[in-house]
């Protein structure tokens, strides 16, 4: 079975025309399949008023819807945050009689410049976006894996189970998995995709396992599931950040940010910032208000929720 994650943005409740409605809450999932082929639809349906749900949604996407209807900052800053992430491949859809000449300067330099440019035809679509799932390897031997959690609930004859699409390698049935952060470990007592069960689930995959050892108080959106020792959880950071090119002013102490990385939206300190020349490639310390779980070598997203207009401010590499 092979699945794609698409991040639908720019229109709400479009993704009820592509495939069934399934879990809902500040971020809409929508389901289509055809024969093996699965493509999960995430929505944001919070935004714009809050800027979590679009960083939640982008950053599980491997491909990106892009609806375009009107020129305003809500799709500038859908772009800054495809971009930032780094979703390399998409489809545009304009509508209201937009032209590809009207957006080109707000997309140029990004991702979204490379993106396909599509008709607004459902049925294209979804045969389009089945194809593209039909492309896609998710090898399912690796000797680890990392899950993010986006929901997680209590099942009665079951006990916990967590739902999250598989960010690296795979996750095998009876495998012990720490939660992090924390100390806790649990093990994988079934899984299941799309209703289905299966014995792995490899990236990428859009799923649900039930889990032993581990109670629903003891999970939260952005809880880490993973065997791979290599996984860090740290409370500071001192690393260097890029800030977008339309970001107005230098980053200053004090301030508070949100470091976004898999499923953790982190508000995070501005204990010190410094730069030599080019004030948009900073070094920044921050003291983060809970434990940030990554794999050294990453990249985080850095937003600042007061921003105003624009709030995305740019990206940091994780040390």
């Amino acid at each position: 079975m092979a699945n794609l994650n698409v991040a639908i943005l720019g229109s709400l409740e479009y993704g009820k025309e592509l495939g069934k409605k399934g879990t809902a809450s500040d971020l809409a999932f929508y389901n289509l399949k055809k024969g093996q082929n699965t493509v999960t639809f995430i929505e944001p349906t919070r935004y714009p008023e809050r800027l979590a749900p679009l960083f939640y949604a982008v950053s599980m996407a491997q491909k990106a819807l892009l609806i375009v209807e009107q020129l305003n900052p809500a799709f500038g800053e859908s772009v800054i945050m495809l971009d930032s992430i780094g979703v390399k491949e998409g489809y545009v859809i304009l509508k209201n009689y937009l032209s590809r000449e009207q957006i080109a300067p707000f997309i140029k330099g990004t991702v979204v410049d490379g993106y396909e440019l599509l008709e607004d035809d459902n049925n294209l679509l979804r045969e389009r976006l089945i194809e593209d799932a039909g492309k896609i390897d998710s090898p399912q031997g690796a000797e680890t894996g990392t899950l993010p959690v986006d929901h997680f609930f209590n099942v009665r004859g079951i006990g916990t189970v967590v739902l999250g699409s598989i960010a690296e390698g795979s996750i095998k049935k009876h495998d012990v998995l720490m939660v992090l952060p924390g100390e806790k470990t649990a093990q994988v007592r079934s899984i299941q995709k799309h209703d289905e069960d299966f014995d792995t689930a490899g990236i990428g995959e859009r799923t649900g396992i039930a889990l032993k050892g581990v109670e629903v108080d003891d999970l939260d959106r952005g809880t880490i599931l993973t065997n791979d020792k290599t996984i860090k959880q740290v409370s500071s950071i001192s690393a260097r950040a890029s800030l977008v090119k339309y970001w107005p002013s230098p980053l200053k102490e004090g301030m508070v940010l949100h470091i976004g990385h898999w499923m953790q939206y982190v508000p995070a300190r501005v204990e010190a910032a410094s730069a030599e020349g080019d004030w948009h490639k900073a070094v920044l310390e921050l003291k983060l208000d809970k434990m940030l779980v990554y794999r050294p070598g990453a990249k985080a997203v850095l937003t600042y929720p007061e921003g105003g207009k624009l709030r995305v401010v740019g990206t940091i590499d994780l040390p």
